[in-house]
C-alpha cells in the first residue's frame, strides 16, 4: 500500500507519517507491523527499506516524460511503445515491475483521459507519486461522467469533434497519454522534447508546453 515516509519513526528507526488527529490509519498500522516482523526475522534490515523507498521517492515524471520524448523522436520506439508500454518502458530501463502499461496516443481527432475511480492506481514508475486532486472522489468520478467539464478547468478545450475517451486504470493495469508532439518542435533533440512535456500531458489533463 503507497505511503509516505516523513515526520516520525517506527521502532526500528524507520520513518512513517500519521495523520494530522495523530492516528495511524489500518493500512499504516499494517504496513509497521508487517516491516517490524520482517526486520525481526532477518529478512529485511532498515538499510534495505530505506534504500527502495529513496528509489521510488526518486521516481518523477521525468522519466515518463523521456520516454514520451523518445516515441515522438524514433518511429520503431513509438510503434513497441503502443504495442506494449511496459517492455518499451524497460527498453529504457525503467524498472515497472510485473504491472502492465498501456500508452494511449493523443491525435488531431482523439483526446485520452487517464482516471482511476476506485482509488489512485497510476503509473508511479513513470510519473512519481499522484497529485493530490487525482485522488479526489470529485476527479475520479466526474471525469467519467463529465470530461470535458473537467478539461475545461485544467484549461483544455477541445471541439466537439474531437474524440474524448476516459481510461480507467486498475490494480493490474496503468495508462500513460502519449501527448501529440507540439508543432514547431522538428529541429529539438529528445533531450529538449522532454523538457516540453507536462505530468498533466501524461494524464491527459494538459497539453505538453509550447516550445
Amino acid at each position: 500500500m503507497p505511503h509516505d515516509h516523513h515526520d516520525h519513526l517506527s521502532p526500528s528507526g524507520h520513518p512513517y507519517r500519521q495523520d494530522n488527529d495523530g492516528a495511524l490509519t489500518y493500512w499504516q498500522t499494517m504496513e509497521i507491523a508487517i516491516r517490524e516482523l520482517m526486520i525481526e526475522k532477518g529478512e529485511l534490515t532498515p538499510a534495505q527499506i530505506q534504500e527502495q523507498i529513496d528509489a521510488m521517492d526518486a521516481r518523477s515524471p521525468a522519466n515518463g516524460a523521456a520516454v514520451v520524448a523518445r516515441a515522438w523522436t524514433d518511429p520503431d520506439f513509438k510503434k513497441r511503445l503502443l504495442e506494449n508500454g511496459s517492455d518499451a518502458a524497460r527498453e529504457m530501463g525503467f524498472d515497472i515491475g510485473p504491472m502492465h502499461l498501456v500508452a494511449v496516443e493523443n491525435t488531431s481527432d482523439t483526446h485520452n483521459l487517464i482516471v482511476c475511480t476506485l482509488c489512485s492506481c497510476y503509473p508511479r514508475n513513470l510519473l512519481g507519486l499522484p497529485p493530490d486532486w487525482y485522488k479526489t472522489r470529485e476527479y475520479r468520478s466526474r471525469a467519467v461522467r463529465e470530461p470535458r467539464a473537467v478539461l475545461r478547468e485544467f484549461g483544455v478545450e477541445l471541439p466537439e469533434s474531437t474524440t474524448l475517451r476516459v481510461h480507467d486504470s486498475t490494480a493490474d493495469m496503468r495508462y500513460i497519454v502519449l501527448p501529440a508532439r507540439p508543432v514547431g518542435t522538428e529541429n529539438l533533440n529528445a533531450e529538449d522534447l522532454a523538457k516540453l512535456v507536462t505530468r498533466d500531458s501524461m494524464i491527459g489533463t494538459g497539453l505538453p508546453k509550447a516550445p
